[in-house]
């Protein structure tokens, strides 16, 4: 029989709640939430949560977990575990692993792993190519998140970039697309004209002069405008730039919405100027821009011209950061992280805890169509975070979870702490120390 829990006394940070309230967690489920649960005498652990907030764990609908095939970056187990460290319950992750994600075959050998392997709930997308197109469409979407395009190339060979098949992808497939949208053309003009001015030994600043803003919006208009032609639901991933937000729109609620846009940690924290300390340890594909740049990103996200917040995790190691900027890969760890990243902006008055909370939970649940998650409500699986958030806590060396072993926020005091996650009701994580005796569940969806 599961362990049941009895959370005294806790401010309840969700949808119309932000309130105190006292909370039953009988796994998987949330099965009361009252201001007073005083009839449970028995069978349960109870839980003072005074000054402590309670949160619907993070979904993050992006995270590079590289497995199978790139396992010395990082693995489902390592990076599930720093993931529930900092409050992430539930992922979807990327196709681009070795071999990809672009059959069922190799969909479900993803799925299998999770299953023994994953301490968060999980799903995998399943990656567009330029030839697989009656594999996405024989795709169960109601256990699959969805559909990866890659309008850009980035780690991996996923790049999509046959113009017949893109429309055939946008017009034929009814469930939702997701895209990275950066393009060739112009980087490799870009890359060109510098390389042929400065030579190939460039510091990293000039990483978002090659990968520039009209790289981006040149692509992400490109998507607009085939999910405008085909009404298709497409949700374009990690807008690095002012310029993109023209694309979008804050005039309709989210659940009218077919075209939608997500924001990342990296470029809600970071801007060019960082490159001269962190170097390739910030260098993410779309590349992290200017300080214009990054504050409209956050506006956006405070004006709901922005859906959703993720990490777009994608670890690797110092050795292979550590090569010259050209030769360095793009992407860096941010699960462990993230949460108090966002907890930081607002203790500096930049989001609201309502704006953190929609957007890493209840909206990724809402556009997702993810079934009984996102939300601190009875009826719901219990994926939940306990904070103290005015607890500091120092990212070090010696607490960081993720293979590769190393983080751009190494030696940065947070002002919060997550103190407890609880992943299907199950107590995962608490004060540093795991429950690793039940694993994660497989993500389930409205059918699309």
């Amino acid at each position: 029989m599961s362990q049941k829990y009895l959370i005294k006394n806790i401010f309840v940070a969700s949808d119309d709640c932000y309130d105190y309230y006292d909370v039953l967690i009988e796994p998987p489920y949330i099965s009361r939430i009252e201001k007073t649960i005083d009839d449970i005498k028995s069978n349960v652990i109870e839980i003072n949560g005074e000054g402590k907030i309670l949160m619907p764990g993070m979904i993050d609908d992006q995270v590079h977990f590289r497995e199978p095939g790139l396992t010395h970056k990082g693995e489902i187990y390592t990076e599930s575990k720093a993931a529930v460290a900092g409050g992430i319950t539930s992922y979807m992750e990327m196709p681009n692993t070795q071999p990809p994600a672009t059959t069922q075959d190799e969909l479900e050998k993803k799925y299998a792993l999770a299953q023994s392997k994953s301490l968060a709930n999980y799903s995998f997308y399943i990656g567009a190519t330029n030839n697989n197109l009656e594999e996405i469409l024989n795709t169960d979407f109601s256990k699959v998140c969805g559909v990866k395009i890659f309008m850009g190339s980035s780690t991996g060979d996923l790049l999509v970039d046959d113009k017949k098949t893109l429309e055939r992808i946008f017009s034929e497939c009814k469930a939702l697309i997701t895209t990275h949208c950066e393009d060739d053309s112009i980087i490799k003009k870009n890359l060109d004209k510098i390389t042929e001015e400065y030579g190939f030994d460039l510091p990293p600043y000039f990483h978002p002069i090659i990968r520039d803003e009209n790289a981006c919006y040149t692509s992400s208009k490109f998507a607009v405008e085939l999910a405008k032609k085909y009404k298709t639901r497409l949700h374009i991933l990690h807008i690095s730039t002012a310029k993109e937000l023209s694309l979008f729109t804050n005039q309709l609620p989210l659940e009218e919405k077919h075209i939608t846009a997500e924001a990342c940690i990296h470029h809600l924290w970071f801007c060019d100027e960082d490159y001269e300390k962190l170097g390739n340890k910030i260098k993410w594909n779309p590349a992290i821009k200017t300080k214009y740049d990054r504050d409209k990103i956050i506006e956006a996200v405070n004006n709901d011209i922005i859906d959703v917040i993720a990490t777009d995790h994608a670890p690797h190691t110092i050795e292979e950061k550590n090569k010259p900027l050209l030769e360095a890969p793009s992407g860096g760890p941010l699960v462990q992280h993230a949460l108090l990243a966002l907890l930081e902006l607002y203790h500096q008055n930049l989001f609201s805890l309502e704006t953190i909370v929609r957007k890493t939970s209840h909206n990724v649940a809402k556009l997702f169509g993810i079934k009984k998650r996102g939300f601190v409500e009875e009826g719901c699986f219990a994926d939940l975070v306990l904070i103290d958030i005015h607890k500091p806590y120092t990212v070090r060396a010696n607490n960081l979870l993720y293979k590769c072993k190393w983080s751009p926020f190494e030696n940065y005091s947070f002002s919060s702490t997550i103190e407890k996650t609880f992943v299907n009701g199950h107590l995962a994580y608490d004060n540093g120390v795991f429950d690793e005796s039940k694993k994660g569940m497989r993500l389930e969806f409205e059918k699309q």
